[in-house]
């Protein structure tokens, strides 16, 4: 799309809105004025030419909004009266910044995990030091409020970084759990991004706000490179100002931020901005687990369904799958799982067991009984056993996802920047 084509489509849905709008068809004038204002916003970050063409676009931009806002607002309040027009004035302009304050909190509301998730430090294989690092910034200033006076601070940013599906999330579960009485704040970068002008920032904002509010609290961003990445001459203006507007809040001048952790997730950290990455005071790498912590998840994985797995498999699945994150672990289990069914699928005879109940066998097996699963009755099928060949033959299909060169970056950052987790 070129920018002539852009810049166009934005002033004939405008030029439509205003029409609408004098013509009091205010709904359509609405979803034509938001059409026209994300079209402007295009031509802003890709489109136009010179600086004094893209501030002209955005004052009418910002005009346009306005007109939008008035109008939503009248529609939710209903036909008693008239939106006010552009360039009036309804004498409450405190009221409508406390208005816009509130919907940008409710916007916020549904982060906070009012719900804590029941995962425990025990549930999470090894990881000792980042464990150990979040229980000295989380659970004992909260538990043992005596210890940090003075000079003695708990920690105030914490990035979790490492391979994706090594649990970086998992472990954000966790601290939710072992808080106490700390109100979580789970967020995803998405949530802080809005394609209005301007909104973005005040969300940011508005988040450390309800975090002081409720304090103690723990503000926990996903993926929060997409956020915060590092600057350049040709990155969007928006762009820049919510990474100007984080960086304040996390540690500006004049900030109390005493009781408030912000725990950060990233597969990539090499691509956050460096005075982002300094606002980190511990910077933590979850790598991929080791051959101990890749037994534990196969046994946690298996879980309650009936196997005939002994130590020494688990053992040899473990040394088997050097290079598998967590998450490709629960894959591979998820789908060794379906090999019994895939049994039952395709098998040409059932034999009976203990208990009275089909189970699908070989067609030599002592008892074979030529059927397939459509005449066996729902309660007369046993569930078959997963075995070491099931997981065997998932094995040979499901590979690591773990880039090695990223790791190699990984590893790098870590050497640089980082601590082992």
């Amino acid at each position: 799309m070129s920018g002539q084509t852009s810049l166009q489509q934005a002033v004939d849905l405008v030029t439509k809105a205003t029409e609408e709008d004098k013509a009091g068809n205010y709904e359509e004038a609405l979803a034509l004025y938001d059409r026209s204002i994300q079209y402007f916003i295009h031509t802003i970050k890709y489109e136009a030419q010179g600086d004094a063409q893209k501030t002209t676009i955005r004052n009418k931009c910002n005009s346009y909004l306005a007109r939008a806002e008035q109008i939503k607002k009248f529609l939710k309040e209903g036909p008693a009266k008239k939106p006010v027009k552009d360039g009036g004035s309804n004498g409450k302009g405190s009221d409508d910044d406390d208005d816009d304050k509130k919907k940008l909190q409710d916007r916020l509301q549904g982060a906070i995990v009012m719900e804590k998730p029941n995962v425990k430090w025990t549930d999470i294989a090894g990881l000792e030091q980042a464990k150990a690092s979040l229980q000295e910034a989380v659970i004992l200033p909260i538990k043992f409020p005596q210890l940090f006076t003075g000079n003695r601070k708990p920690w105030s940013g914490i990035l979790l970084y490492g391979p994706p599906g090594t649990g970086k999330s998992y472990i954000a579960k966790a601290v939710a759990t072992e808080a106490g009485n700390s109100t979580f704040f789970s967020i995803s970068s998405s949530d802080l991004m809005s394609k209005w002008l301007g909104e973005s920032e005040k969300l940011v904002k508005n988040l450390f706000q309800l975090a002081r509010e409720n304090k103690p609290s723990i503000i926990f961003i996903d993926e929060i490179d997409s956020m915060c990445g590092s600057r350049s001459d040709n990155e969007s203006e928006s762009a820049r100002r919510i990474k100007t507007e984080f960086m304040v809040q996390m540690q500006g001048v004049g900030m109390d931020n005493a009781g408030i952790l912000v725990l950060g997730a990233t597969n990539i950290p090499w691509t956050l901005d460096a005075a982002i990455r300094r606002r980190f005071e511990k910077r933590i790498y979850i790598p991929l687990p080791d051959v101990h912590g890749r037994k534990e998840m196969f046994r946690i994985d298996v879980g309650k369904n009936q196997h005939t797995l002994s130590d020494a498999d688990f053992k040899a699945l473990a040394d088997r799958t050097d290079g598998y994150s967590g998450y490709d672990i629960n894959i591979l289990i998820k789908d060794a799982l379906m090999q019994p069914v895939r049994r039952v699928q395709s098998a040409t005879h059932f034999k009976r067991i203990e208990g009275g109940k089909l189970l699908p066998c070989s067609p030599g097996d002592t008892g074979a009984v030529e059927m397939s699963w459509l005449d066996v009755a729902s309660e007369q099928l046993a569930e078959p056993k997963l075995s070491m060949n099931d997981i065997m033959r998932s094995l040979a299909s499901v590979k690591p996802t773990v880039n090695r060169d990223d790791l190699s970056k990984l590893e790098k950052f870590t050497s640089d920047f980082g601590q082992e987790g």
